[in-house]
């Protein structure tokens, strides 16, 4: 019995220490693109919307990160999916480039993590369940060590022209304990 409730514990703490979020090849079926991996802690998180429809399930969410990933890769030509993690509308996060360089927002992929909401968040604010996902994961990331205690939360038209992540989007994590008006 002991061994099983033990088994039983080393599930729940590897699952705390990956912040509950599903694997890339659990979503994808060709592996990723490896890329240099951000030097940790992370100081910023950039707030992004994927300005599409929304999901609420894992399979929609699936079809619409395998979409994301191909225009990414065949029409942006990134080397692969460009932000870090996908937070879909059914509160699971949802690894892309994970804690590696990503292709989110010029001149702060080396030093950020990008975190894409699933939708297009300009008019109506993102599901409680992701957005509650999102700041559960940025919590976990802080206890993991991977984000700075600190780290700073900026929406992304804050640091490149775009209406991205959503004006209704954006007064939600305007909310948020580490949003900052202004990081530079």
């Amino acid at each position: 019995m002991y061994r099983y409730l033990c088994l039983l514990c080393l599930i729940f703490v590897n699952a705390d220490q990956e912040c509950g979020v599903i694997d890339f090849a659990q979503w994808s079926q060709n592996p990723r693109n490896e890329r240099p991996s951000l030097s940790k802690p992370v100081n910023l998180v950039i707030i992004q919307h994927t300005a599409t429809d929304t999901c609420s399930d894992d399979e929609s969410c699936k079809v619409i990160l395998n979409g994301v990933r191909q225009n990414h890769i065949e029409k942006l030509k990134f080397t692969d999916i460009g932000n870090s993690f996908y937070i879909g509308g059914n509160g699971k996060v949802y690894e892309g480039a994970g804690w590696n360089t990503g292709a989110h927002t010029r001149g702060f992929n080396d030093k950020s993590i990008g975190l894409s909401f699933i939708g297009d968040f300009r008019d109506t604010p993102p599901t409680n369940e992701a957005l509650k996902a999102g700041q559960d994961f940025l919590s976990c990331s802080v206890r993991n060590g991977d984000l700075d205690e600190n780290y700073n939360l900026l929406g992304h038209g804050q640091l490149s022209p775009t209406i991205s992540p959503g004006a209704t989007l954006q007064e939600v994590i305007q909310t948020w304990e580490h949003w900052r008006d202004n990081f530079l």
